[in-house]
């Protein structure tokens, strides 16, 4: 297993949880940097305090070293007990007074005598029996000699309360590492429920093709751009739905007739004994039929996979008057029935393929010429934007009732009227 998948394993799946995983490491990270600050800042403020009340310890044995003749005096006083606790005082390096408690050559004793040495007001930071131990010096000038005081504080209480203080504080950022997170994920929940409405919403209604849209209304402006995106998603399901079932309606319905003229071929000859020119012809009708089919599969299939490669395209132009020109000579029409083509304009021009223009009007012209009484007249002109083609016969024309179905596929005005066919799709 790679380093890398290692590291990405623990990484939340829902955006919930990543936002929420995000607010805590950007909370840990805050807290960590503000808590060594302070506990940075707390331990100089402490270690300030200590200096502060070692400074006035000495002051206050200063006031009972006398300076002023050639030797250095230590004068008594009535609190002596205490102030000599914890000090040392030195005429020049010589050693003149220790605590009880610090013996001569002990390691304080020793960092004492290095404070004096040097004469200078000064701090350092020793060690007693484990014990962190605070160490300030106070030179003191005479007119003939000169003394230092050196006071020493244990840290030790200082020490504890910055621990106390550090350990309050990681209490308090896992409290609020905890808050923190427990808020973010109902948040991030709460602002994310109408995305996930949204959601469902658009799942359902692209399932069953519905027509309901989330519009712009009502929604916070990131909302509203999803709902529009989410909108012309649904719109080209919607589109893509349609031109399936429009493929698979027409492929139905235009394969109806040569299969139908198929069938009716073998069973007409098989009927009873057919002659050889017979059986040939029967034979040229059925490859014509097969033509046909291949011809309307490979168009209609063309026009869906352009459709669907280059949507925002025009599929190209054709010219309109050639090609109803070439589907008026080869219609096989009765010698009663007379067709032609009527053109306000030569160059008119549609925007479809010439094979798919011939697909759609041939089962107009088919059409035309079975119930024509004597004259089929197809005219072509141009409209605003369009092409207007109209196939015009004087035949009995469409019942009224059945106008609105017209072009369904596979729909006819009346089944037993003597002809075969499946309607004009």
């Amino acid at each position: 297993m790679t380093l890398d998948r290692v590291l990405r394993r623990p990484a939340p799946r829902t955006l919930r949880g990543r936002l929420s995983l995000v607010a805590l490491t950007t909370a840990a990270l805050l807290m960590t940097v503000l808590t060594v600050a302070f506990n940075v800042v707390m331990d100089r403020h402490l270690q300030h305090q200590a200096d502060d009340e070692l400074r006035n310890r000495a002051a206050a044995v200063a006031t009972t070293v006398d300076t002023s003749g050639p030797r250095v005096r230590v004068l008594e006083t009535s609190n002596d007990g205490l102030l000599d606790a914890n000090v040392w005082i030195y005429s020049g390096t010589r050693l003149l007074e220790n605590p009880p408690s610090a013996t001569v050559g002990s390691r304080l004793t020793l960092t004492a005598d290095r404070l004096a040495a040097q004469r200078k007001p000064t701090c350092t930071t020793s060690h007693a029996h484990g014990r962190p131990v605070r160490l300030c010096s106070r030179p003191l000038t005479g007119r003939h000699a000169t003394a230092t005081v050196v006071t020493a504080l244990d840290l030790g209480p200082y020490r504890s309360s910055a621990k106390t203080l550090l350990l309050a504080s990681l209490m308090l950022d896992t409290v609020m590492l905890a808050c923190t997170y427990v808020l973010t994920r109902l948040a991030v929940g709460r602002a994310l429920r109408p995305v996930r409405t949204m959601t469902d919403q658009a799942t359902q209604w692209s399932a069953v093709g519905s027509d309901e849209r989330f519009g712009a209304a009502e929604h916070p402006a990131e909302l509203a751009r999803l709902g529009a995106s989410l909108d012309a998603l649904l719109d080209r399901i919607r589109t893509v739905l349609r031109h399936e079932r429009q493929l698979t309606g027409e492929l139905s319905h235009e394969l109806r007739t040569p299969l139908t003229r198929i069938v009716i071929e073998l069973d007409w000859w098989r009927s009873r004994p057919r002659s050889e020119a017979e059986t040939r012809a029967t034979h040229e009708v059925i490859a014509e039929a097969t033509r046909s089919m291949r011809t309307i599969c490979d168009t209609l299939l063309t026009d869906a996979r352009d459709n669907a490669l280059n949507p925002p395209t025009a599929p190209g132009t054709t010219d309109v008057v050639p090609v109803l020109d070439r589907m008026v000579q080869g219609l096989d029409t009765p010698g009663r029935v007379k067709a032609m083509v009527e053109s306000e304009a030569e160059a008119l021009q549609a925007g479809v393929a010439p094979a798919l223009l011939e697909r759609i009007l041939s089962p107009l012209l088919a059409n035309a010429v079975r119930y024509a009484r004597s004259t089929v007249t197809v005219s072509a002109r141009r409209i605003q934007g369009a092409v207007r083609i109209d196939v015009v016969d004087d035949g009995p024309g469409v019942p009224e009732g059945f106008t609105g179905e017209l072009f369904q596929p596979g729909r006819r005005a009346d089944e037993g009227d003597g002809h075969d066919g499946a309607g004009l799709g």
